[in-house]
Protein backbone atom coordinates (compact mmCIF):
# COMPACT_ATOMS: atom_id res chain seq x y z
CA UNK A 1 0.00 0.00 0.00
CA UNK A 2 1.49 3.41 -0.88
CA UNK A 3 0.73 6.29 1.52
CA UNK A 4 0.49 9.87 0.07
CA UNK A 5 1.36 12.83 1.58
CA UNK A 6 -0.58 16.37 0.47
CA UNK A 7 1.09 19.45 0.86
CA UNK A 8 -1.18 22.71 0.42
CA UNK A 9 -1.43 26.01 1.36
CA UNK A 10 -3.50 25.76 4.50
CA UNK A 11 -5.60 28.75 5.55
CA UNK A 12 -6.65 29.38 1.66
CA UNK A 13 -7.10 25.43 0.36
CA UNK A 14 -8.01 23.12 4.03
CA UNK A 15 -11.59 22.77 2.83
CA UNK A 16 -10.29 22.11 -0.87
CA UNK A 17 -8.03 19.91 0.40
CA UNK A 18 -10.01 17.48 2.24
CA UNK A 19 -12.60 16.72 -0.28
CA UNK A 20 -9.30 15.59 -2.48
CA UNK A 21 -8.78 13.62 0.75
CA UNK A 22 -12.50 12.06 1.64
CA UNK A 23 -12.44 11.01 -1.94
CA UNK A 24 -9.31 9.15 -1.48
CA UNK A 25 -11.10 7.44 2.11
CA UNK A 26 -14.05 6.86 0.23
CA UNK A 27 -12.36 4.76 -1.94
CA UNK A 28 -11.10 2.44 0.67
CA UNK A 29 -7.24 3.76 0.78
CA UNK A 30 -5.08 4.81 3.66
CA UNK A 31 -3.71 8.34 3.69
CA UNK A 32 -1.35 10.21 5.25
CA UNK A 33 -1.25 13.97 5.42
CA UNK A 34 -3.73 15.42 6.69
CA UNK A 35 -4.30 16.61 9.68
CA UNK A 36 -6.96 18.94 11.73
CA UNK A 37 -7.44 22.34 11.98
CA UNK A 38 -6.43 22.25 15.65
CA UNK A 39 -2.69 20.34 14.99
CA UNK A 40 -2.13 22.80 12.89
CA UNK A 41 -2.92 25.87 14.92
CA UNK A 42 -0.54 24.53 17.51
CA UNK A 43 2.13 22.99 15.04
CA UNK A 44 2.42 26.78 13.37
CA UNK A 45 3.26 28.11 16.94
CA UNK A 46 6.46 26.45 17.17
CA UNK A 47 9.60 27.44 16.14
CA UNK A 48 10.55 26.94 12.55
CA UNK A 49 12.78 23.72 13.47
CA UNK A 50 10.20 22.19 14.91
CA UNK A 51 7.71 22.87 12.24
CA UNK A 52 10.31 21.09 9.86
CA UNK A 53 10.98 18.22 12.19
CA UNK A 54 7.32 17.99 12.26
CA UNK A 55 6.73 17.78 8.57
CA UNK A 56 9.55 15.80 8.41
CA UNK A 57 7.60 12.84 10.22
CA UNK A 58 4.42 13.40 8.35
CA UNK A 59 6.46 12.34 5.41
CA UNK A 60 7.91 9.67 6.60
CA UNK A 61 6.76 6.66 6.26
CA UNK A 62 4.50 7.98 2.62
CA UNK A 63 5.46 7.43 -0.75
CA UNK A 64 4.70 10.22 -2.66
CA UNK A 65 3.96 13.68 -1.88
CA UNK A 66 1.11 15.23 -3.83
CA UNK A 67 0.89 19.06 -4.37
CA UNK A 68 -2.69 20.59 -4.04
CA UNK A 69 -2.26 24.04 -6.15
CA UNK A 70 -4.56 26.96 -5.20
CA UNK A 71 -4.19 30.67 -5.46
CA UNK A 72 -2.01 30.80 -3.17
CA UNK A 73 0.05 27.67 -2.83
CA UNK A 74 3.25 29.11 -4.73
CA UNK A 75 3.73 31.60 -1.72
CA UNK A 76 3.62 29.32 1.07
CA UNK A 77 7.34 28.31 2.39
CA UNK A 78 6.06 24.94 3.83
CA UNK A 79 4.59 23.94 0.95
CA UNK A 80 8.48 24.78 -0.56
CA UNK A 81 10.00 22.92 2.03
CA UNK A 82 7.68 19.70 1.90
CA UNK A 83 8.39 19.87 -1.95
CA UNK A 84 12.50 20.47 -1.52
CA UNK A 85 12.26 17.74 1.21
CA UNK A 86 10.26 15.42 -0.58
CA UNK A 87 12.75 15.50 -3.47
CA UNK A 88 15.82 15.39 -0.86
CA UNK A 89 14.58 12.15 0.31
CA UNK A 90 13.17 10.81 -2.99
CA UNK A 91 9.86 10.63 -2.56
CA UNK A 92 7.19 10.81 -5.97
CA UNK A 93 6.18 13.98 -6.88
CA UNK A 94 3.32 15.12 -8.68
CA UNK A 95 0.62 18.55 -8.32
CA UNK A 96 -3.39 18.71 -8.94
CA UNK A 97 -5.02 22.30 -9.49
CA UNK A 98 -7.58 22.16 -6.54
CA UNK A 99 -8.65 25.61 -7.23
CA UNK A 100 -11.54 24.35 -9.21
CA UNK A 101 -13.26 22.74 -6.64
CA UNK A 102 -15.86 24.86 -4.22
CA UNK A 103 -15.08 25.68 -0.85
CA UNK A 104 -17.28 25.80 1.97
CA UNK A 105 -19.10 29.04 0.87
CA UNK A 106 -19.59 27.18 -3.16
CA UNK A 107 -16.70 29.77 -4.26
CA UNK A 108 -13.49 28.77 -6.60
CA UNK A 109 -10.67 30.54 -6.75
CA UNK A 110 -8.19 31.21 -9.40
CA UNK A 111 -5.51 28.61 -10.43
CA UNK A 112 -1.93 29.54 -8.61
CA UNK A 113 1.33 28.60 -10.35
CA UNK A 114 2.71 25.20 -10.86
CA UNK A 115 5.51 24.83 -8.21
CA UNK A 116 7.02 21.43 -10.06
CA UNK A 117 9.21 21.38 -12.79
CA UNK A 118 8.00 20.12 -15.86
CA UNK A 119 9.45 16.81 -15.03
CA UNK A 120 6.81 16.14 -12.60
CA UNK A 121 3.01 15.23 -13.68
CA UNK A 122 0.52 18.12 -13.50
CA UNK A 123 -2.87 17.75 -13.11
CA UNK A 124 -6.33 19.78 -12.96
CA UNK A 125 -8.56 17.71 -10.11
CA UNK A 126 -12.12 18.61 -12.26
CA UNK A 127 -10.69 18.41 -15.83
CA UNK A 128 -8.53 15.20 -15.32
CA UNK A 129 -11.63 13.45 -13.16
CA UNK A 130 -9.26 13.61 -9.58
CA UNK A 131 -11.68 11.48 -8.03
CA UNK A 132 -11.15 8.44 -10.30
CA UNK A 133 -7.63 8.82 -11.30
CA UNK A 134 -6.10 10.27 -8.43
CA UNK A 135 -5.02 6.50 -7.37
CA UNK A 136 -3.58 5.84 -11.06
CA UNK A 137 -1.42 9.30 -10.21
CA UNK A 138 -0.22 8.38 -7.38
CA UNK A 139 1.20 4.78 -8.19
CA UNK A 140 2.39 6.64 -11.32
CA UNK A 141 4.14 8.60 -9.37
CA UNK A 142 5.65 6.04 -6.59
CA UNK A 143 6.49 3.60 -9.55
CA UNK A 144 8.92 6.42 -11.50
CA UNK A 145 11.11 6.70 -8.26
CA UNK A 146 10.89 3.27 -7.57
CA UNK A 147 8.52 3.08 -4.62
Amino acid sequence: MRRAFFSFQFSEDSWRANIVRNSWVTQDRKSAGFFDSAEWEEVKKKTDAEIKKWIDGQLSGCSVTVVLIGSKTCKSKWVKYEIEKSIEVGKGLLEIDISKIKDKDGNTSTKGDWMLSSTYKDYKWNNDDGYKNMGDWIKEAATEVGR
